[in-house]
């Protein structure tokens, strides 16, 4: 892809995340997206989308593809052959379903509230996937089918989340919370789990909430669903067990925007800080 034939600034760029690298967070992807956001934005292969007076926007549909497809291209420098799902997602944001390659973003789905754990347990994503494929051959009458309801558990997952916009009613949560609890089992079921992310589903069920393991399993990180009417006694306390183990623990959302250009006015004072200290 051509992008532009005058001369490109030179820019000094400097990068500041709360994500943890190697965890299974897509940390890589997003350093990839927001770099080929700022850099296409500078060489003005893509507009500056801000107004006056404005604290964010974001980009057409046609530059967030642009956007996307250097994005990939950086991720495929950094793992060699990536699926494409992290650096779609932190573009388009939202939610995405990816199926045999093929990655489709979910029109209309609910910010949920997460706590994100990570077991600071380290982890290869390449053996985990090698072992996965290899008792899949070796016991194909049974893996095949933990497979197929795993793939069964999305779809209802789906329907689940298109429905909750246009009826946000308490009743979904439990619903999303025994597919996580059934999704986990299989997890573990297939050889992606861990000592450590069985702690952590302890833990939190120990307080009435349900966990999965989220990225390539083995360690990393988990995800715990956290209902609207959730006590924030029950969620502090959660945290503070989480935190007893040796876990990282960080309160936030699913559903979030993409790839969004801030004006510095927006930025908080410790992002801003960390910035100016870099």
């Amino acid at each position: 892809v051509c992008l532009c034939f005058r001369d490109v600034p030179s820019v000094d760029i400097l990068v500041w995340s709360e994500l943890p690298t190697g965890a299974g967070l897509g940390s890589s992807a997003a350093y990839a997206v927001c770099l080929a956001a700022a850099l296409l934005t500078a060489c003005g292969a893509i507009s500056c989308p801000l107004k006056e007076g404005e604290s964010t926007a974001r980009w057409t549909e046609e530059e967030l593809t642009l956007i996307n497809s250097w994005a990939f291209q950086g991720e495929r420098v950094i793992h060699g052959n990536p699926s494409g799902v992290d650096n779609a997602v932190g573009t388009w944001g939202g939610a995405l379903r990816y199926q045999s390659g093929k990655i489709t973003p979910l029109k209309r789905v609910p910010t949920l509230r997460i706590l994100l754990t990570n077991t600071k347990v380290p982890r290869s994503t390449k053996v985990l996937v090698a072992g996965v494929k290899e008792k899949i051959l070796k016991f194909p009458a049974i893996m095949n089918p933990v497979l197929d309801s795993i793939d069964a558990i999305s779809q209802e997952c789906q329907s689940v989340l298109e429905a909750m916009p246009a009826n946000p009613s308490p009743e979904y949560y439990p619903v999303l919370e025994e597919l996580f609890d059934i999704n986990q089992h299989h997890l573990n079921v297939i050889g992606v789990g861990h000592p450590s992310l069985d702690r952590l589903c302890w833990v939190t069920a120990s307080h009435g909430l349900h966990s999965k393991l989220t990225g390539a399993g083995g360690g990393g990180c988990g995800i715990t669903l956290l209902r609207p009417d959730t006590s924030p006694l029950a969620v502090e306390a959660a945290k503070r067990d989480l935190c007893a183990c040796g876990f990282e623990c960080w309160e936030t959302n699913i559903g979030a925007p993409g790839v969004t250009l801030h004006s510095s006015s927006s930025l908080n004072a410790e992002v801003l800080h960390a910035l100016s200290e870099s």
